[in-house]
């Protein structure tokens, strides 16, 4: 018998795929791809839920985790992606989004949602941030570091080894060559940047086809 495997991803506007007109962010092009494995015949089904928000932090997050997980949980597996941070770090009128501290906190909850449902349990990296908006105040008030990012990245790597769970480091994967995979606002990535990081994901979802 085949299985079905429920795969959820959780995160903001860059898991939803913002500011990618061609392919539609990572997530898309990982659906498009197990969506293609299921019609050649190839093992189970995997069916892949984008389930991010643009502007969304670990906050949000824990409103409406335990909701959608219930919704999607699927008899046979469910794999779960929590992909936050790159609101939470963000400072805005002085203060933190999310505090350090906060984040850890919210992602150590988020996590034991993620258990009642799954044994796979993955954990995303923020991105790099590009040169230009490094420190810098955009129109929206925010003010991001990369130092931050590296402070956050830390807090999921941590966590990742306490429970025993995978981390995908997309941040590496783009940090050499950021300046021209990142678009224009300096934050989301663009076409070839969200090519990159579904490079990375599809080894990843391909033991559950």
């Amino acid at each position: 018998m085949k299985k079905i495997v429920y795969g959820l991803f959780f995160g903001d506007s860059i898991t939803y795929g913002e500011y990618d007109g061609v392919f539609g962010g990572w997530v898309d092009i990982l659906k498009r791809y197990a969506l293609q494995k299921f019609h050649e015949g190839n093992g189970d089904e995997l069916i892949l839920f984008n389930l991010g928000i643009g502007g969304e932090t670990t906050e949000g997050l824990l409103k409406r985790m335990p909701v959608e997980l219930a919704a999607r949980n699927c008899a046979d597996g469910n794999l779960v992606f929590i992909s936050y941070g790159a609101n939470d770090l963000a400072i805005k009128d002085g203060a933190y989004i999310v505090e350090p501290e906060k984040f850890k906190e919210n992602i150590k909850i988020a996590v034991q949602h993620a258990k009642q449902f799954s044994k796979d349990i993955y954990l995303v990296s923020i991105l790099p941030i590009a040169q230009k908006i490094d420190g810098v105040v955009v129109g929206s008030g925010k003010l991001r570091t990369n130092e931050e990012v590296i402070v956050y990245n830390q807090i999921l790597k941590d966590i990742a080894v306490e429970n025993s769970l995978s981390y995908i480091d997309f941040y590496n994967a783009i940090l050499d060559d950021k300046e021209i995979l990142l678009s224009e606002d300096g934050v989301h990535p663009n076409e070839k940047g969200y090519g990159i990081m579904a490079e990375i994901a599809i080894p990843i979802i391909e033991k559950y086809l």
